[in-house]
């Protein structure tokens, strides 16, 4: 019987040739990551069992950017923790404030996550890195404790379910669109537990940058992980940034599927998620009356360098309605750079933006843009839920960067088009 490329990488990593859905095996693990909320639990549940060392001192990240730069005495702590123990146990990739970035941009930026990997990590948005074809998770801090001793983990296998997206993308319409339509669809726990794989001729024709944001946002269905089969774009990302070897894995024809769901993408227009639910979407032609406080653009989701330049072309020569606040925060500091060099940062300052050093900020309500009771806020992020950015009297709506940066100049949720 065929399997698909998640049951394939499983079953490599537990010495198996094949893996059947609802089965629990043991895996060994590729690469694992904590950050400054979540690993410092983590460090100390190492510390409560006795590990006296990491099971490999190259194969842990440690990753401070929900609150950072620290933004109290809390966080600082917080942070302080994890660079004693990275100092403590020679941990190789430990990002201080200056190398850090948003975590799920960073691995792969820094190519610590690769084709055919397993990896895991103490936060829930790790399902990322199936964009590059590797199986990846979310997992809590106590797991991760196990984790940084053992080097494995246990799983049980996913269920199987296929969305394939075909037509061909129209203007402004991109991963972000795509995966929140998606979850429009299915709801919240459509894919609960479930290997979310995308494929299709939209997602060729999607960058890395569009696929990170599906596979990120496959938790916002229930998923257990999205994943994407590498093609010749996956490898023009990873080839130069690969710190190891890496295996190409790819689904049978075969392979068995609990659903497999076919979108047509040509009549789509840019998606906008409403509160206080991913999946509570709309065309953004019917979100047009809501009046916003605040866009955000950036997050693990939407601060790559492709997106600030989908903003930076809507929002050059134009200025940011006198109503609105908008936050523009680059997932990495080579992306802040990189936005420097290409002249974007100056275009959203004369825009009347404030770009932000690399941090998850606002997309939690943790700093760098919390919102008051009764604001509204557009936001590239990927959750909505009561009380995520601020205030539980506030809003948050979902969008992707095109729909952001037009609705930071219209002081309302809009289109690119309407300023064409």
């Amino acid at each position: 019987m065929g399997q698909t490329i998640t049951q394939k990488i499983l079953a490599a990593h537990c010495g198996r040739d094949y893996v059947e859905p609802g089965e629990l095996i043991n895996a060994r693990l590729d690469f694992m990551l904590g950050n400054d909320i979540t690993a410092p639990l983590a460090i100390r549940e190492f510390e409560k069992i006795g590990a006296k060392t990491v099971f490999d001192k190259d194969r842990i990240a440690l990753v401070p950017d929900h609150s950072t730069p620290n933004k109290d005495i809390k966080s600082a702590e917080l942070v302080k923790t994890m660079r004693e123990f990275a100092k403590k146990h020679g941990i190789t990739y430990w990002f201080e404030i200056g190398q850090m970035g948003i975590e799920h941009t960073l691995l792969p930026d820094e190519g610590l996550v690769l084709p055919g990997d397993v990896v895991i990590g103490a936060d829930s948005h790790t399902c990322t890195y199936g964009a590059i074809g590797a199986f990846s998770t979310g997992v809590g801090s106590t797991d991760l404790a196990a984790a940084m001793a053992l080097g494995e983990t246990w799983f049980k296998v996913p269920e199987q379910m296929k969305f394939v997206y075909y037509g061909k993308l129209p203007k402004w319409v991109g991963g972000k669109d795509l995966i929140l339509h998606t979850i429009g669809l299915i709801g919240v726990d459509g894919a609960l537990y479930c290997s979310m794989e995308f494929a299709g001729e939209a997602i060729s024709e999607l960058d890395m940058a569009g696929r990170f944001t599906m596979c990120n946002m496959a938790i916002e269905a229930g998923g257990k992980n999205g994943i994407i089969a590498p093609d010749e774009k996956t490898l023009d990302y990873v080839r130069p940034r690969a710190k190891r070897d890496y295996k190409i894995y790819a689904s049978d024809p075969d392979a068995v599927y609990r659903q497999v769901v076919e979108i047509n993408v040509s009549k789509l227009e840019p998606v906008v998620s409403f509160p206080h639910l991913p999946e509570n979407t709309k065309p953004v032609s019917e979100a047009t009356h809501v009046r916003i406080d605040q866009a955000v653009i950036g997050s693990c989701t939407n601060g790559r360098i492709e997106d600030l330049r989908i903003a930076a072309a809507i929002l050059n020569g134009r200025k940011v309605h006198p109503d609105v606040r908008l936050i523009v925060i680059p997932a990495t500091q080579e992306i802040y750079l990189q936005a420097i060099r290409e002249g974007l940062a100056e275009i959203f300052v004369e825009a009347g933006g404030a770009i932000s050093t690399p941090t998850c900020g606002p997309c939690l309500g943790g700093h760098m843009g919390v919102l008051a009771a009764g604001e509204k806020a557009v936001a590239t992020t990927n959750r909505n839920f009561v009380g995520r950015m601020g205030d539980p009297k506030s809003e948050v709506y979902l969008a992707g960067p095109a729909v952001v940066a037009a609705s930071a100049v219209l002081g309302r949720i809009g289109s690119p088009e309407e300023l064409t």
